[in-house]
């Protein structure tokens, strides 16, 4: 899918890994439609690549629709990158024994998965109704996090609702096939967004090459490379420098 000229719409686009997605494809010729909440940088984000802001939870139907309609009327919507989620840190029997309440698990699950299936259903939609390009129709590129597959002490609502995710890929890229509509995810490893210095010095032996957190543009990048090749499908990528995090 030729990047330059398309309109691409990226979730999560005010900050981190979705910023600088906004920057890899804005450099690269896309007109780019930003999904944020309201009380992000999102409008100042968009104003800085001249593409457009709209606000929205990725868990609610119609404001997602009004961000796919958004980015289809500047024409045809080619591609999304779906960046917005969450952590979701939490034991499941705290010191005394107690057990997780329900509810936290629930918001981090509809957060990082529901909010996922919600913009990967209303993109394929959307694109579907496009005529194709070179034999497609659009790329949809998802984010779960290494989190799905190294089982860490206390992140089990956060590792599953990510590993929810790298369900999806397969199933949806053969679903949509038919479609000519593609379905990638990024697992990112250790990157230097939300997290503090320390991170880095308390996973340091277990990052092998490069040795460092990762950059957001390197996100970025990959992004881009996943839009731009027909041939990725239905992939699960590891972006982590062969990072495996230890049980706690």
């Amino acid at each position: 899918m030729k990047i330059d000229g398309a309109s691409i719409l990226v979730t999560g686009g005010a900050s981190g890994l979705g910023l600088a997605t906004v920057k890899r494809l804005t450099s690269l010729g896309a007109y780019v439609t930003v999904l944020d909440l309201p009380a992000s940088r999102g409008a100042e984000v968009a104003a800085e690549v001249s593409g457009q802001f709209v606000p929205a939870d990725v868990t609610n139907d119609g404001q997602v629709r009004a961000a796919m309609a958004a980015a289809d009327s500047r024409g045809p919507l080619r591609a999304v990158v779906h960046c917005a989620g969450g952590p979701g840190k939490a034991a499941i029997l705290d010191e005394g024994g107690k057990a997780l309440p329900l509810d936290v698990f629930r918001a981090t699950a509809e957060l990082n998965l529901l909010g996922t299936f919600n913009v990967l259903r209303l993109a394929a939609e959307t694109m579907a109704a496009a005529e194709p390009i070179d034999g497609e129709r659009g790329v949809c590129v998802l984010t779960t996090s290494i989190a799905a597959f190294e089982g860490q002490i206390g992140q089990v609502p956060y590792a599953a609702s990510k590993a929810g995710i790298v369900g999806l890929t397969l199933a949806s890229a053969r679903e949509l096939a038919s479609r000519q509509i593609r379905v990638c995810t990024i697992a990112p490893g250790l990157f230097d967004t939300w997290l503090p210095s320390s991170t880095f010095d308390r996973f340091s032996d277990s990052i092998p090459h490069p040795n460092r957190l990762g950059r957001p543009d390197e996100y970025g990048l990959l992004a881009a490379q996943i839009i731009e090749n027909p041939m990725l499908n239905g992939e699960t990528i590891r972006l982590d420098a062969a990072t495996r995090l230890p049980g706690s």
